[in-house]
């Protein structure tokens, strides 16, 4: 970087060092290693973000990596979603890369690790190793197997291999140090036996390596420079470099391994174990329902790529764990949103407004802007009748003066139209208001230029016609946990959080241009909130989710 227009993060302090230290711009390389275990979600956001980031700053290839090495776990469903999620974020990598790709590889890197009497075969049962390993403070115990005939160890790997044992029979060990005050470094497991199919190499693997084994050597045979992980893997630092000093080529790129402090998201989980729970369990209805913090479910919410790299970017990259509170999030898509949604009508909790002084057949076509804040401003026409909903909450028979809405014997202007005035209101036999009778102005269409359309009255509401309105299906979505971290109680299950009114359905009436909106489309229901089509979405069914509210509403219920 010729010029530092903003001041760096540690990350980029690391790069910027190593490059005043010799190290070649052209030998840059980064990537972003996803296991296809799950979907990614918003944690995830902030690594691609980083990653990719960082190669578009220094120019350099970035990588996407599919670290696949556990098929009990691993589907191409997940690949193909971590895929769509990465360039809908709008990031293109350079190779796709997969750890599969090297099994043959690392085998034979094994072996040889094995001829040099630096890993060995164990037979003991996982409980017999994890009892020898010790704890923090007390040493481990060697294996009885750990001086086995090179001859033997290569024997039994190659059987290991061609499938002879079954699953727990064997592993494959690194020799290191048993007494290491690192325990990872305790002759740690590099091949377990697994009889799995696999999504890329079905069944011509019984053996898999192990992430610690995997990891570092990919990012060497990718010739990666610089590898950053989350601060879970700085004790895993020290066995990364080890792993590498058995294979490395001093004539290549050798990569390092620097960490980074996760972004947790208030009110809700990003471990993809529990995201997994939720799933199986029907707490939500799949990996992108809209309540999920994945980058899919927050996609059909109606985030826009620009909003979450915005917030990954407002969050930074740090060096100690931090919770950062949902309304950020939801501060970016609103930014956002309010620069490009179309601003339309849509009434969720409908209430009949009759203008009994307007035409019975009568019907005219307003203009109405589109967005405001376009440089360019645009129109769209919306239908103006006898009959209108408004949103019940609009109306009160009486009220105080700090009411500026519809109440009776008092006037609102409605949206791009007329103002009217509240005469009388019917009942049914509950006492609730079926139906609000007013008078109109005809003289006071918006943007006539008549003296009565200058006129100010307080209050400004939305409106649908009735005869035009199209009937929608509205979701309105909540935070799905109620407490601000649902994780963090060790005497409680996070699912005992779990927010019973993160999801609503109501039935509204929306203007006819959404007739023929898409499925992804996002919009601002004027005084509401932003909302875009779901994709269950039918032709004779719209559905939109809501996004966001016009304003943070969850504060304030917090503060109560």
């Amino acid at each position: 970087m010729s010029e530092e227009k903003k001041s760096l993060n540690f990350i980029e302090h690391i790069i910027e060092e190593d490059l005043r230290n010799g190290f070649s711009t052209d030998d840059l390389r980064f990537r972003f290693p996803p296991e296809p275990n799950g979907y990614l979600h918003i944690g995830h956001a902030s690594s691609i973000c980083l990653n990719f980031g960082l190669g578009l700053t220094y120019n350099a290839p970035v990588n996407l990596r599919f670290d696949d090495t556990n098929p009990e776990k691993e589907e191409q469903e997940y690949v193909d979603a971590i895929k769509r999620d990465v360039s809908w974020l709008g990031f293109e990598w350079n190779h796709e890369c997969y750890a599969s790709d090297y099994f043959p590889h690392l085998y034979e890197w094994a072996v040889e690790l094995i001829k040099q009497g630096k890993a060995y075969v164990d037979s003991q049962s996982s409980e017999e190793i994890a009892a020898q390993k010790g704890t923090p403070t007390t040493p481990g115990k060697e294996s009885p197997y750990r001086n086995r005939l090179i001859e033997d160890n290569l024997d039994l790997f190659e059987r290991m291999k061609n499938g002879e044992f079954e699953a727990g029979d064997q592993v494959l060990r690194a020799k290191i140090d048993m007494t290491s005050s690192n325990m990872l470094m305790r002759d740690p497991i590099m091949y377990r036996i697994m009889h799995k199919y696999h999504h890329r190499t079905a069944n011509n693997w019984c053996i898999y390596p192990m992430y610690d084994w995997t990891h570092g050597e990919s990012d060497y045979l990718e010739q990666v420079s610089h590898s950053f992980c989350t601060l879970e893997f700085a004790m895993h630092r020290e066995l990364y470099d080890w792993f590498l000093d058995q294979v490395y080529d001093s004539e290549k790129i050798r990569p390092k391994q620097r960490e980074f402090a996760r972004r947790n998201l208030s009110h809700t989980v990003v471990s993809k174990r529990k995201l997994l729970q939720l799933v199986k369990e029907g707490h939500v209805t799949a990996w992108d329902d809209p309540r999920m913090p994945t980058i899919s479910g927050l996609r059909r919410r109606g985030y826009t790529p620009n909003s979450i790299r915005n917030f990954a970017d407002t969050i930074g990259i740090a060096k100690r764990e931090n919770l950062i509170d949902v309304s950020l999030l939801e501060f970016c898509v609103r930014e956002d949103l309010n620069k490009i949604a179309p601003r339309v009508m849509g009434v969720l909790d409908p209430v009949k407004v009759v203008i009994t002084n307007y035409p019975e057949d009568g019907e005219e076509w307003l203009d109405a802007e589109n967005n405001p804040e376009d440089e360019v401003m645009t129109y769209r026409k919306v239908p103006f009748s006898r009959e209108l909903y408004i949103e019940k909450e609009d109306f009160r028979e009486e009220a105080n003066r700090k009411f500026f809405r519809l109440k009776l014997g008092g006037e609102v202007r409605l949206k791009n139209a007329y103002i009217i005035k509240a005469e009388s209101c019917v009942k049914d036999e509950n006492g609730n208001v079926t139906e609000i009778h007013c008078t109109y102005d005809e003289d006071s269409r918006s943007g006539s230029g008549t003296e009565a359309s200058m006129r100010k009255v307080k209050g400004t509401l939305h409106w649908v016609s009735v005869a035009h309105a199209q009937e929608a299906e509205i979701r309105i979505y909540d935070r799905l946990f109620a407490d601000a971290a649902p994780d963090s109680h060790k005497d409680k299950n996070f699912l005992e959080f779990i927010n019973p009114d993160s999801l609503q359905v109501v039935t509204g009436y929306v203007e006819p241009s959404l007739a023929s909106a898409k499925v992804g489309e996002r919009f601002q229901f004027q005084r509401i909130g932003y909302f875009c089509v779901d994709k269950d979405t039918t032709n004779d069914q719209l559905v939109f989710n809501k996004t966001v509210g016009l304003r943070d509403t969850w504060a304030k219920l917090e503060s109560k």
